[in-house]
């Protein structure tokens, strides 16, 4: 049974996951995947240049 937390967990959840990244703000599917791996929401071309140039 789910109750009101857990649908406002749900909804939080799936606003995380829109494939959006948070530097160049373009939809890519990586986004997703790095999100759960590293816990960053960046797309492949952001995060290589993040480990490139770290500042």
């Amino acid at each position: 049974m789910i109750d009101k937390f857990d649908e406002k967990n749900l909804k939080v959840d799936n606003e995380e996951l829109n494939n959006i990244c948070d530097e160049c703000k373009e939809e890519d599917e990586s986004v997703t995947q790095n999100l759960i791996l590293m816990g960053f929401k960046l797309c492949e071309s952001c995060r290589i240049s993040k480990t490139i140039f770290p500042v």
